[in-house]
């Protein structure tokens, strides 16, 4: 009797061993032909991941990204005080002469040194306009310490005098103003000093700079008309009641908003209140915006009053034409 077979290979994972592969047989019949059976895939057994788990480092194997740097010893006050007063200190250097005058750029804080000799005047010259409230001198037995003021009003200037009795002095100085406080060291010397010095005050003119461009900003706003299309604008309208100085110069609308222009100059403490009238004749507070010099309704109105004071009161009223003209009508 011949056997035959079939063969059937099983799914298989990638990460498991392949099975052995099923045999079926099946008996001849002597027709030759062998009748075909199903084959079953061989059942696998899901896989289970087991976590290796890590070794903690041993003794000595971890190692640090750099030395720490040697704790210093703490310094004693007069270490400090000293190695402090050293930082401070800003020496006269070749550039900053302009003729015979030694300018310092001014640093809250700084030690400013001052070089003088016997008989000799030294200046120091305070920024312009800065008024000079008090002077102290360390040693005001050996050092002559005198003020003056040169220029007058806004121009005005103060000025420091000082003057060693002898060589090889020193004392330190300090000049309060209005404005800062100056902190100077003082060393005479036997033939060489320094006629004057002043300083320039970067920070002072990083502000002057900023409140100028604020103002150029503010100006700007002032003289630019709001954006409005002039085919569009309906100018019948009337400004009649009190004259102040804020009294409008014209009103006319675009269709959707009322623009009011106001006098130039006019302060924002002096802007008064805008009112609208409703049609029952009573007063309503409107909310509107002030740009280049309007006052900016977005919303249209028959009639508003512009009012400053209590008694007695200031009003000036804008009156849209037509409403005046049925008014008048109707008067009459």
């Amino acid at each position: 009797m011949i056997r035959t077979f079939s063969l059937s290979l099983a799914l298989t994972l990638a990460a498991c061993a392949t099975p052995a592969p099923v045999i079926r047989y099946a008996e001849d019949d002597g027709s030759g032909l062998v009748a075909a059976h199903r084959l079953e895939p061989a059942t696998v057994a899901a896989t289970q991941i087991v976590e290796t788990p890590i070794p903690l480092p041993l003794p000595g194997q971890l190692k640090p990204l750099e030395e720490a740097a040697p704790r210093r010893a703490a310094a004693t006050p007069a270490q400090a005080v000293s190695n402090g007063a050293s930082a401070a200190r800003v020496e006269p250097s070749l550039d900053g002469y302009v003729n015979a005058v030694q300018i310092y750029p001014y640093t809250e804080g700084a030690l400013y040194q001052l070089y003088a000799s016997p008989g000799q005047v030294s200046d120091i010259a305070l920024e312009p306009g800065e008024e000079l409230v008090s002077v102290s001198a360390g040693d005001t037995v050996r050092w002559v310490v005198g003020d003056t003021v040169s220029g007058s009003g806004a121009g005005a200037r103060a000025h420091v005098l000082v003057k060693p009795v002898a060589a090889g002095l020193t004392t330190n100085l300090m000049i309060a103003t209005d404005r800062r406080t100056y902190h100077l060291e003082l060393t005479s010397l036997e033939k060489s000093y320094m006629a004057a010095l002043s300083w320039r005050y970067p920070a002072a003119s990083l502000s002057e700079l900023k409140n100028q461009n604020a103002l150029a900003a503010r100006q700007d706003a002032v003289t630019a008309a709001p954006d409005i299309d002039p085919l569009a604008l309906d100018f019948g309208y009337s400004i009649e009641g009190d004259r102040p100085d804020w009294r409008p110069l014209r009103a006319f609308d675009d269709g959707t908003k009322v623009f009011i222009q106001m006098p130039p100059g006019l302060a924002a403490s002096e802007a008064p209140p805008l009112f609208i009238r409703s049609e029952r004749n009573k007063s309503e507070l409107v909310n509107y915006r002030v740009q280049a010099g309007y006052y900016i309704v977005d919303r249209l109105f028959s009639a508003a009053e512009l009012r400053l004071g209590e008694r007695p009161q200031t009003v000036v009223r804008i009156v849209k034409s037509d409403r005046r003209q049925k008014r008048s009508g109707s008067d009459g």
